[in-house]
């Protein structure tokens, strides 16, 4: 249906870029007169157009002259000009649309006509890069023209932070401070005079490399200052979680959320959008239970004791499985004697030895386990998996098990996301994705058209029964390229694939160079080199998003980059295809650049997961049909659709996964609102402010407040006013915690209400609304009781007070229980179930 409106209505992306060609009509007329200004002139604009805003003009009114005035401060420091299709890039995420744009067409560059645009407003412009590297690089390389213009720029990573500073250079560079740029130096550093030191960087690092310099550390706080601040998305998410536990105003880092632009939109937004961000702090939790459960699950069969739902990645025991435990671990009935957790720690195990495999969805590492992102191939140091599956694969694997952790504060991207007033990105593969980034966030993707002709062949891909057969012709195939010369890109899907793959080209001696998370150190050079003639690259994901290959090599000569234009340019060959088109195409991408020759093929056989998972058995059983030898290609348009397809359910599948974890967050991200919106109203309000907050909690709690004028005459008015304010950030921090953690328990057990034909999300609904208003009523009861009992002492430090700036204490009459002791009120519960909640 959609395809006939297109045939009478026309291509509704087309529609729209014609009605902007007249804006990029116009931004070019006043190319000339741009050129025409001096340097003093050019950067004296700046004012002019933040003179105009004050006085209510309108930002689209001047967005002509700005991107005139960008394009010309682009080539008078970089040496680049926005291509028309650069400024069309730009009025798109200007809009707030996704700009769908083709590899090597310069997103970056593109980026700084709407991020110029939207920081004249002084509000503070977010851009949001997938790793630290990039937000240093593009901080420094963008930078230049920014700073030009007159205005500030920084960028957040995950130990630092930097403004940059063109006069902030060191006197030499220092090893872990060279990252690779695939730019000249000469375009990069063009602020320095001292000519002589550019020259001996240059002869040391070869042309393509710069130094971290120009990048003076500065506070998180100044960071954020600048109008335009560069940093991942883990990075402003985590600061917005850090501020919202903050005891000192000065200690909040961010303001408004004003305008964001993410690079690899869909990377950011859909890909990781499953796991949630979690500040924890340790539990007391032993490790001896997951121990005692690594050692009880190899010791169950499959389909005896457990079945395995790999579209789902899960695994339950059997009637004879549940048996079989409760007879190794020599108890009657796990569920009633040992109870869920028990059986949490048990499902947890099993999902340890049996979904998750090593150097595929972690690696071990000096004796941690470390998760590989499944799009990107990429370590996640740091990050762990949550509700002791982390805890389970590192007593699975025999390392040190790292104690369980209390969740502080948690956001899905989705949500923090969602409080910029305006958001756009930009990506080369967003199209597939269009439906969810409409419905979950509101946003449209429009595709940018290429600078220059697409002309990369994508060939059909290659069909074999067996993965044996597939291997094999992937090998004399990665020969035959490398033999006349034409560089070859070869994309695996995990890491023992990937060293499977290059143990083989090793026999046949086919010299190649390998790209995983494990040699990550070498990656830079490696891509570098990557699209040198004949050069053979075997890498995981990697070497897709973001990656760009230049012909010949980098740098290369004109001659190098026309020998591999003879040989067909970049080859990429695929040895699997992923669960995602997108990841697919972005392997595809990283050949035919800028109108550069190149080819891409698939290789895929029948046991490939994809295939054997979510293949129809109407495939399985005509490849045995016609006994094709296990080395023979087919290529047959129903298997092609039936690939396809089987993508289209899996990323059906994933899309909602994501809706269904989003469905469940907004339950709880209504909440965070309302206790972040009062936490932050208590850490900013004045005293009389806070004497609001206060009274309306002693009104709650039915008791007379002018008990508190005793308290605030034996302190002193400020010193009381800090305790009050510190108290009541300290009581809702506490409450909220043992809130989140009891709505993250009464989330698993819902879902067990389902077979009692209740729907789980309504439930959650009505039961999380309830311990909300619970939670509420306990905050001000708690407050009342513990402020009436603050008392002052002497000689306590500051640094090491609850309470910072106040040399308080509250003190307890009551003998010191253990959380797990029983209550000595004689209820029979736990102390922590009971008068300690």
């Amino acid at each position: 249906m959609a395809g006939l409106f297109s045939k009478f209505l026309g291509d509704p992306n087309e529609r729209f870029l014609k009605n902007l060609q007249p804006l990029v009509e116009e931004i070019n007329r006043l190319e000339k007169k741009t050129e025409g200004l001096t340097n003093n002139e050019l950067k004296s604009k700046t004012e002019d157009f933040k003179e105009f805003l004050a006085k209510g003009g309108l930002v689209e009114d001047i967005l002509p002259e700005v991107f005139s005035v960008v394009r010309e401060a682009a080539k008078r420091n970089l040496n680049q000009r926005h291509f028309d299709a650069q400024i069309l890039g730009g009025i798109v995420l200007h809009q707030g649309k996704i700009a769908e744009m083709k590899t090597g067409e310069g997103k970056t560059l593109t980026s700084t006509l709407p991020v110029y645009l939207n920081a004249l407003e002084g509000k503070g412009v977010h851009v949001v890069t997938v790793n630290d590297y990039l937000s240093r690089r593009d901080a420094v390389w963008m930078g230049q023209i920014y700073h030009f213009l007159g205005l500030s720029v920084s960028c957040i990573n995950h130990d630092s932070s930097y403004i940059y500073d063109p006069s902030f250079a060191k006197e030499e560079p220092q090893e872990n401070e060279i990252f690779n740029f695939q730019f000249p130096i000469s375009k990069q550093i063009s602020n320095s005079n001292d000519q002589n030191r550019l020259d001996k960087i240059r002869d040391t690092l070869g042309s393509f490399k710069v130094v971290h310099e120009f990048l003076k550390p500065c506070s998180r706080k100044e960071a954020y200052a600048a109008d335009i601040t560069y940093g991942t998305n883990n990075e402003f998410a985590f600061d917005y979680l850090r501020d919202n536990m903050a005891y000192q105003k000065e200690q909040v880092v961010q303001r408004e959320w004003h305008y964001a632009i993410v690079d690899e939109i869909d990377s950011i937004l859909i890909d990781e959008a499953r796991t949630p961000l979690i500040i924890s702090v340790p539990d007391e939790e032993s490790a001896e239970l997951y121990k005692t459960f690594a050692s009880i699950v190899p010791r169950l069969n499959a389909e005896e004791h457990y079945s395995v739902d790999e579209k789902q990645k899960a695994v339950s025991l059997t009637e004879e499985g549940i048996e079989r435990v409760e007879k190794l671990l020599g108890i009657g009935d796990i569920y009633t004697e040992k109870g869920m957790k028990y059986v949490h720690h048990l499902n947890q195990a099993l999902r340890a030895h049996v979904i998750f495999r090593r150097d595929k969805d972690y690696v071990v590492r000096n004796g941690e386990v470390i998760i590989i992102d499944e799009f990107t191939g990429r370590m996640m140091p740091g990050r762990r998996w949550s509700e002791g599956l982390h805890q389970a694969i590192e007593a699975k694997e025999g390392v040190d098990i790292q104690k369980e952790s209390r969740t502080l504060a948690s956001v899905t991207f989705q949500n923090y996301f969602k409080l910029y007033k305006k958001l756009s990105g930009m990506t080369g593969t967003a199209l597939t994705s269009a439906e969810e980034f409409d419905k979950v966030y509101g946003l449209e993707v429009v595709v940018v058209p290429t600078n220059k002709p697409m002309i990369r062949e994508d060939n059909s891909d290659l069909v074999y029964a067996a993965e044996e057969g597939k291997i094999k012709a992937v090998v004399e195939e990665i020969k035959e390229r490398h033999k006349k010369g034409q560089p070859v890109l070869v994309g695996t899907v995990s890491i023992d694939k990937n060293e499977y793959l290059s143990a083989l080209l090793k026999k046949e001696g086919v010299a190649h160079r390998l790209l995983n998370a494990k040699h990550h150190e070498e990656e830079g050079e490696i891509i570098a080199q990557a699209g040198k003639k004949g050069m053979v690259t075997v890498a995981t994901n990697m070497a897709g998003r973001g990656v760009d290959i230049v012909l010949g090599g980098n740098p290369s000569s004109a001659d190098e980059a026309n020998d591999v234009c003879s040989a067909g340019g970049l080859y990429v060959l695929g040895t699997e295809r992923h669960e995602a088109r997108r990841i697919d195409d972005q392997l595809r991408g990283r050949s035919g650049r800028q109108g550069d020759p190149g080819e891409s093929r698939f290789f895929v056989s029948l046991e490939d997961d994809l295939m054997r998972i979510f293949g129809s058995d109407k495939i399985k059983n005509m490849m045995r049909t016609l006994k094709i030898p296990e080395d023979q290609p087919i290529e047959n348009k129903m298997i092609t659709r039936a690939i396809g397809s089987a993508q289209a359910k899996i990323e059906g599948m994933n899309f909602d996964i994501r809706k269904h974890l989003l469905e469940y967050d907004n339950v709880l991200n209504k909440q965070r609102g309302k206790i972040y919106g009062l936490r932050r109203k208590a850490l900013f309000a004045n005293k009389d402010e806070l004497g609001e907050i206060i009274t309306g909690f002693f009104d709650h709690a039915g008791e007379d407040i002018s008990k508190l004028s005793e308290k605030e005459r034996e302190f002193g008015k400020e010193d009381f006013a800090n305790a009050e304010r510190n108290l009541l950030l300290r009581v809702i921090d506490m409450l909220w915690t043992d809130h989140l953690e009891a709505m993250d328990y009464m989330r698993s057990s819902v879902n067990l209400r389902a077979y009692g034909q209740r729907d789980p999300l309504i439930e959650y609904k009505n039961e999380g609304a309830r311990m909300f208003k619970q939670m509420e009523d306990s905050m001000g009861d708690t407050f009342v009781k513990l402020i009436l009992n603050v008392q002052k002492t002497q000689g306590m430090k500051n640094e090491e007070s609850t309470f910072r700036n106040s040399k308080l204490e509250i003190r307890n009459s009551r003998p010191k229980v253990g959380r797990n002791a029983p209550c000595p009120c004689g209820s029979g519960k736990k102390y922590k179930k009971c008068c300690g909640k």
